[in-house]
């Protein structure tokens, strides 16, 4: 948009909100890809600088027990987008892979499907959710626009793309990795330019600090965390930079903007202290993420929730600060909107925790019960491996998943072992046991 037309829509928007019209939020997601619990300033790290997120987690709400859907990439994402558990989506099972032929269903309602036709919709940066069709464009899922990769950066062959409306096109330029996430922000900031009169929704997707890591030359080097916290850095002034062209423009107040991870961290990264990482069973290490919100006048300033919140919740959240109905499909999330706003307790009673497609573990408030993990790289189910061998954990306490106590609590045991029963009744039907099928070539 030139300048002058933008900022002729920037004091158009203003007005009319001075002159009292009603106006949706705007809502950002700006997800890192395997970026640990532990990684910013915010949440204890002492050797990354992250000036900005750390500035966003004093305006905002700090979630401390925030979920991703899953341990890994692609499932992590199916949740997000639909407020489902991945198995619904046919997604639960690994990761998509450059030759495979699985992808989320044009069936399934995305965040940005719910939101329509009020809002304009961009995914700008990584997919992961299919790329053949007919689970491919994310112009597909109810996006207006996609600027970005179809899975990780570190897949083969990888091309960028970009596309507003029905499809999408290749970009005639070679990936330039270094340049890669701020061409992603940048892209970003010119669609919210574009949207200044209209409410939005904008996934962020990048896909860093995702190994192999590649610092933008401005970066290299800056960080006593190596290569790996230089990205993290140059993350958090893309961050910060965003959050001053809302301000620019007039936004700052209408933005729900949320900043977090689609799981935990890979060979590098921290985090933060709890169990195990990416991909490790159902420990908190692969689970639980960094979740910042800021809302100017919404969202209190300098508070930390500790709620229990999930990725799933997500849609309808914002199905419900948006003021529009939620699908009419099984959903798994649900409205957490006063625990943003007012720091209220979480309306959920427990949360599951799923590893593939087994059901691994139950979260509520106070408890985790762990029915499955790993031995050796082999996946255990140990509730079935020898009845009555669970592990309960008081997350209360320092240290949680490090001290089991089963036989110090069994009526909680016994309870949450029910729930883990009736969920396998539910959920066990829907497996696909899905082998990812191999083809040849990526299709545009």
């Amino acid at each position: 948009m030139h300048r002058r037309h933008l900022l002729a829509a920037a004091a158009s928007a203003a007005f009319s909100r001075a002159a009292g019209a009603a106006r949706p939020p705007n809502f950002i997601i700006v997800l890192a890809d395997d970026l640990g619990y532990g990684d910013l300033g915010a949440y204890g790290n002492r050797l990354i600088r992250t000036p900005a997120l750390d500035r966003m987690a004093r305006d905002g709400v700090v979630l401390t027990d925030l979920y991703s859907a899953a341990n890994v990439c692609t499932p992590a994402r199916a949740g997000l987008l639909t407020g489902r558990y991945p198995i619904r989506t046919g997604l639960a099972y690994e990761v998509i892979l450059a030759d495979d032929r699985r992808g989320l269903s044009p069936s399934e309602v995305t965040i940005a499907k719910a939101l329509k036709p009020d809002y304009a919709s961009a995914l700008i940066g990584k997919w992961h959710l299919g790329h053949v069709a007919p689970y491919w464009p994310p112009t597909r899922h109810g996006f207006d626009l996609f600027f970005g990769l179809p899975y990780s950066h570190d897949m083969q062959p990888l091309s960028l793309f970009t596309g507003n409306g029905p499809g999408v096109e290749l970009t005639a330029e070679d990936v330039d990795y270094p340049r890669l996430q701020q061409r992603f922000f940048d892209r970003a900031q010119q669609f919210v330019s574009d949207n200044v009169a209209r409410p939005f929704f904008l996934l962020l997707a990048l896909s860093a600090p995702h190994l192999p890591e590649h610092p933008h030359p401005a970066f290299a080097g800056r960080s006593r965390a190596a290569a790996y916290g230089d990205v993290v850095e140059e993350i958090d002034a893309g961050v910060g930079r965003l959050l001053a062209h809302l301000k620019r423009l007039g936004l700052d107040r209408d933005t729900l903007v949320l900043f977090t991870s689609d799981n935990g961290p890979w060979f590098e990264g921290s985090s933060g202290g709890l169990r195990d990482r990416k991909g490790g069973g159902v420990y908190d290490g692969g689970y639980r993420v960094p979740g910042l919100v800021r809302w100017p006048g919404r969202v209190p300033t300098g508070r930390r929730v500790d709620s229990l919140v999930s990725f799933i919740d997500i849609l309808p959240t914002f199905c419900a600060l948006a003021g529009v109905p939620a699908p009419d499909v099984p959903l798994d999330g649900v409205d957490v909107s006063a625990v943003l706003t007012q720091g209220a307790a979480s309306p959920r009673e427990h949360l599951l925790l799923f590893n593939n497609e087994d059901i691994f573990g139950v979260r509520t408030p106070r408890w985790k019960l762990v029915v499955g993990s790993y031995n050796r790289g082999r996946q255990v189910q140990l509730d079935r491996l020898a009845p009555g061998f669970v592990q309960l954990y008081d997350m209360t306490q320092p240290e949680p998943e490090s001290y089991n106590v089963a036989d110090r609590f069994p009526a909680v045991v016994g309870e949450l072992s029910k729930v883990v029963e009736d969920a396998r009744a539910t959920f066990e039907p829907m497996r696909r046991g899905v082998v990812p099928l191999r083809y040849e070539g990526v299709a545009e």
